[in-house]
């Protein structure tokens, strides 16, 4: 349920905040989890009705799923433990390919990666690179 912030909510511009409770579970499994998240928008009640915060939630939900997931679990960004030097740039450039890849048609990133990684000539290409 949405509701009218009132003044005095730490976050500069809200006009609403909700609370929202989901419950999934894996495939193949019987045990449900529960995770509460809350959120804040500008929007006020008259703009932001609950169906449309219900479609905004939905629609970041698939950049989530889409591009956060394949960093997540494809190139494994949350484990990482970069942090000194060069390379976080490094990585970051890295991450850089997966848009490469997703521009080029590539709908299976992990299977993408492994072409990348087994023809360097045709990764480097990819990005624009020659070699000589």
């Amino acid at each position: 349920m949405l509701r009218s912030v009132d003044a005095g909510i730490n976050f500069p511009h809200a006009a609403q905040a909700a609370q929202i409770t989901r419950k999934s579970r894996p495939l193949g499994t019987r045990k449900w989890s529960t995770a509460t998240v809350y959120i804040v928008t500008s929007l006020t009640p008259s703009q932001g009705k609950p169906g449309l915060i219900g479609s905004l939630i939905r629609g970041h939900w698939g950049i989530e799923n889409g591009l956060h997931w394949r960093r997540d679990v494809t190139w494994r960004e949350d484990g990482s433990q970069v942090r000194r030097g060069n390379a976080p740039r490094a990585m970051a450039s890295l991450r850089i390919a997966i848009t490469i890849l997703r521009l080029e048609g590539e709908t299976n990133i992990a299977k993408a990666t492994r072409v990348a990684r087994n023809y360097p000539h045709r990764a480097l290409k990819l990005a624009g690179l020659k070699i000589n």
